[in-house]
């Protein structure tokens, strides 16, 4: 049986999931990856050409095949071609949940579908390393893999407030993302200054706790994790403050020793932004660190006993691309997708 994965969109997440799908088709045991592109857009037209070189077929409307022959690019399928013959869709798109309904539910062929972290509600959410014994063969054909800093603060919850059996010490946590303003590709939706979100969940704050949340329920936890968010005028990264009250006491060696030992975690004594992503720059993969989180161990403290505070950096979208791709592996070899991700375990990096 032939695997293809299909990606729609080429945006932040869509463009470097179709360049790791490519660079490493043999060792994932894929056969073809086919990519869909909205709008034929000159200044885009390297980008898609590139994607083709690499082995990468493209796939656009039906209605608009003619304006990308007419930048020189020759589409090899229909978009709902391609969404029929694929084994596993990835929807990189902010429209995952309207596709889902337009398109998904009625395709026959796909083992599967993934959005991304906005689309809340498309299906089971799921983050690699934190989750994966909640996916149910045959039940889960669809799956929300969760923000970038969702991933971020599930990892640090797991990590440091839980024991390896599963049991949580975790009585309060709170967490501060300070976000990016845009993303370095990204001409728009720039901000002039810092500017503070709203708490609009009574509960959790913003999404990120409550997706957070709605993640460590599929494994019946039921957390008190609350969130916060502000947006910083940087192309950088994202970061987090956070603050873990736990049932016990704790340590900040104690906090290094886990996470040292867990490859969720990459541990830095780099306190800037520009520092932690000029490392992705050089040393990851389309300048992405696929590690789940990047914590600067001087910034860890205790506070009362039980109170373990610090900061970490988000790899963006890096984390959503390792659980697109787990996800992708865990469709198509149910028993031996693990092995296959040695491909690119040298991108989940212990220090930065």
């Amino acid at each position: 049986m032939a695997h293809t994965v299909h990606v729609k969109g080429t945006g932040t997440i869509g463009e470097p999931l179709i360049g790791l799908l490519d660079d490493h088709r043999e060792a994932f045991g894929i056969d073809e990856i086919t990519f869909h592109k909205r709008t034929p857009l000159i200044d885009e037209r390297g980008k898609v050409s590139d994607l083709i070189r690499r082995g990468a077929s493209l796939a656009v409307d039906e209605d608009r095949a003619a304006d990308f022959e007419a930048l020189g690019l020759t589409p090899k399928f229909t978009a709902q071609e391609a969404i029929e013959r694929a084994s596993v869709v990835i929807d990189c798109t902010p429209a995952g949940n309207a596709n889902k309904t337009r398109y998904y539910e009625s395709a026959p062929g796909p083992l599967g579908f993934l959005a991304q972290g906005s689309e809340f509600g498309f299906g089971k959410p799921y983050a690699r390393g934190i989750n994966d014994s909640a996916l149910v063969r045959d039940d889960d054909r669809f799956i929300q893999v969760v923000s970038c800093n969702t991933h971020n603060i599930s990892s640090l919850i797991k990590t440091l407030a839980m024991d390896a059996d599963g049991t949580s010490h975790l009585e309060h946590g709170r967490f501060l993302c300070m976000r990016r303003a845009n993303d370095i590709s990204q001409d728009g939706s720039f901000v002039p200054s810092p500017t503070v979100g709203i708490h609009d969940d009574e509960r959790f704050g913003t999404h990120h706790a409550r997706d957070a949340h709605h993640l460590f329920g599929t494994l019946g936890y039921d957390l008190p994790i609350w969130s916060s968010a502000v947006k910083l005028p940087t192309q950088y990264m994202h970061s987090i403050w956070f603050s873990l009250t736990l049932d016990r006491e704790t340590t900040v060696d104690e906090a290094v020793d886990r996470m040292q030992a867990n490859t969720r975690v990459a541990l830095t004594y780099k306190r800037s932004a520009n520092q932690v992503f000029s490392f992705g720059r050089d040393h990851g993969f389309y300048g992405r660190i696929l590690s789940q989180t990047v914590v600067p161990v001087e910034t860890l403290a205790v506070r009362n006993g039980n109170e373990l505070v610090g900061f970490c950096f988000t790899p963006q979208d890096g984390n959503a691309l390792l659980s697109s791709l787990t996800a992708t592996l865990w469709y198509l070899y149910p028993e031996g997708f693990e092995d296959r991700i040695d491909a690119i375990r040298k991108y989940l990096f212990q220090e930065v």
